[in-house]
């Protein structure tokens, strides 16, 4: 077949010319890929040293141009940071936020044009992967906005004499090592990333590019993907988990999903203080500014969703009581010790569950206190000092189920900036039984609730961290209770039979308004904060100086029946030695009747 092929003599010529071809070809491709890499390395090099004006250097051990396959293939790159050059921009007040330093054991570039690049100056990738970067940042804070610096080029500026333009389609880094050092607060913080992924798409530096806003870094899109990320709080009492993170600065959106907040095992042995646990189904943050954060550490979104989850507070049961004040626990003074410059416009909240938990050491229970199913949104959250001088008041508008029945309506204010921390809080609770509050009264109260129907219970209160004022209207019908007693043998809580019918037949007042058609009771309160008591126990205590006298409890009620169940015990032990005294008389007389007997005989 072959020979019957060769017989004619275009046909050797053909194949004569076709075999000088390929050997010219593969001979080209093999000085080109000996002689060109030198080159290549000394283009990659000087371009990296002049985009970075000397701040960086990059080196690397061999480079194989395939000239057939339009791929480099480049060993052992490490970018690295001259630190001469870094510490005299420092001097100068010159000197980045940010370090970054790299190491990849290959990278690959897919479908380069080297005669591009060569002859016509133009370096066009279709793709770049590297192959497990090791990536070390490292932030110091030198300076809180962008300072003038006397080369105001871009990089294409800085390129364009070696350069016509920069393009990559896809630029991929895979199973990445990422290291994070923070040296802005009082002590370093360290955090490690390992499973995490970096995609960059359409990187173009160009002449048009250089303006373009609409790109991060040059690219059209960069995402970042992090799964199965953990770390430690700065106090070390909390430990934190991600499940996973993904960042994309084209939708300028960060989804977070499976965050928890847990305290650390032995929290209490180490702190007096309350705790609280978080978990968070996702978390959305709309046009998030990933440059200034990248830059300064400020975060700044137009929105925060977050969905699902809980958040649970607790008192420490194991606490000592001490004088300390935790006005910190308040939202709007817990936000200005924030030292990070913050500015959401929006907290959206949807179905959340929120529990406040407190230890009496009367009755060695826990009482809890849920608001469940709750939606919320959050205007104007912000640490940011202009944007405190435009609006320093942040609203809070939030529905709940208390007690998971009860259908709550709240609206809070909060004033960022007032060294007071004032707020106010009004609402409305809708119709339930109020069984279900005996998860409460009765640790907390010693109080069981037996039966009762809420009709409305509404609140409106103007706060600060010294004092409450506001008014309480709780109307009902049917109400009787239980008092109880701590059973130290059961270590539970059982009936105070007497007191209880003392309280339901004489004190307690089982509707309001008393009558149908009657005025409705309502109690104005006056409640001056402890200087130990956080943001939730105040608002619970606030609450609860206006809910006693409407059902009859007042501090005034509860010493006359102290007073009066004291005189009653005082009787009862009157008539228990009087019946003694008389059983004893009633002995000796019988006596004195056996001896004159026994003396007659």
């Amino acid at each position: 077949m072959a020979l019957n092929f060769l017989k004619h003599k275009w046909q050797k010529v053909t194949l004569v010319s076709v075999t000088i071809f390929i050997i010219l070809l593969l001979g080209l491709a093999f000085l080109v890929n000996r002689y060109w890499s030198p080159i290549l390395s000394d283009k990659v090099k000087s371009a990296v040293l002049t985009s970075t004006d000397s701040l960086y250097n990059v080196d690397f051990s061999s480079a194989e141009l395939h000239v057939l396959e339009g791929r480099i293939i480049i060993y052992n790159i490490d970018f690295k940071v001259d630190s001469a050059v870094y510490n005299h921009r420092k001097q100068l007040h010159l000197a980045p936020n940010n370090l970054t330093t790299f190491h990849v054991k290959r990278l690959v570039l897919s479908h380069i044009h080297p005669f591009k690049l060569y002859f016509q100056h133009i370096l066009d990738i279709d793709r770049i992967t590297l192959t497990e970067p090791e990536v070390h940042v490292s932030y110091q804070l030198n300076h809180t906005k962008d300072t003038t610096v006397k080369d105001l080029r871009t990089p294409w500026q800085k390129i364009s004499k070696s350069l016509k333009y920069v393009h990559v389609g896809d630029i991929f880094l895979n199973d990445v090592k990422f290291k994070y050092d923070d040296y802005s607060g009082n002590k370093l913080e360290v955090s490690e990333l390992k499973e995490m992924n970096l995609q960059a798409n359409e990187l173009l530096i160009d002449s048009l590019t250089q303006t373009d806003s609409s790109r991060t870094l040059y690219c059209k899109d960069i995402v970042a993907d992090l799964n199965n990320y953990k770390g430690k709080t700065a106090n070390g009492l909390y430990t934190y988990t991600v499940k996973r993170l993904k960042f994309s600065t084209r939708s300028a959106q960060v989804n977070i999903d499976g965050f928890t907040l847990n305290p650390v095992s032995n929290f209490f042995t180490k702190t007096d203080k309350g705790r609280y646990t978080l978990k968070l189904d996702s978390i959305q943050l709309n046009k998030f500014d990933f440059l200034t954060y990248n830059k300064y550490h400020s975060i700044s979104a137009s929105s925060m969703i977050i969905s699902g989850g809980s958040f649970d507070i607790f008192s420490n049961p194991n606490a000592i009581t001490t004088n300390k004040d935790k006005i910190k626990s308040f939202p709007n003074v817990a936000l200005r010790q924030l030292t990070t410059d913050v500015k959401i416009d929006t907290i959206l909240i949807h179905h959340v569950d929120i529990s406040y938990s407190e230890h009496n050491k009367k009755s060695n229970q826990t009482g809890t206190i849920t608001f469940n199913r709750t939606n919320g949104q959050v205007l104007n959250v912000t640490t940011n000092k202009a944007a405190l001088q435009k609006n320093n008041i942040t609203k809070v508008h939030a529905t709940s189920y208390f007690m998971d029945h009860g259908k709550l309506d709240v609206n809070f204010t909060l004033n960022l900036t007032d060294k007071d921390a004032t707020y106010t809080y009004k609402g409305k609770l809708g119709p339930m039984s109020l069984q279900p509050v005996n998860q409460a009264t009765m640790p907390l109260s010693m109080v069981k609730i037996t039966s009762g129907k809420l009709k409305e219970f509404s609140f409106d209160f103007t706060a600060n961290s010294n004092l409450s004022r506001g008014k309480v209207i709780v109307l009902y019908n049917d109400l009787k209770i239980n008092i109880l007693k701590a059973d130290s043998v059961n270590q539970n809580l059982k009936n105070k039979l007497i007191v209880s019918m003392f309280a339901n037949i004489f004190i307690l007042k089982h509707n309001n308004p008393d009558k149908e058609g009657l005025i409705p009771r309502s109690f104005n309160v006056v409640y001056k904060r402890p200087i130990n008591s956080p943001f939730f126990k105040t608002i619970w205590h606030s609450l609860l100086l206006g809910i006693k006298p409407a059902v009859g409890y007042d501090e005034k009620t509860q010493k006359a029946t102290t007073a009066r169940m004291s005189e009653h015990e005082l009787n009862k032990q009157n008539r228990k030695i009087k019946k003694a005294a008389r059983k004893q008389k009633r002995a000796e007389r019988k006596l004195k009747r056996e001896l004159k007997k026994e003396v007659k005989e």
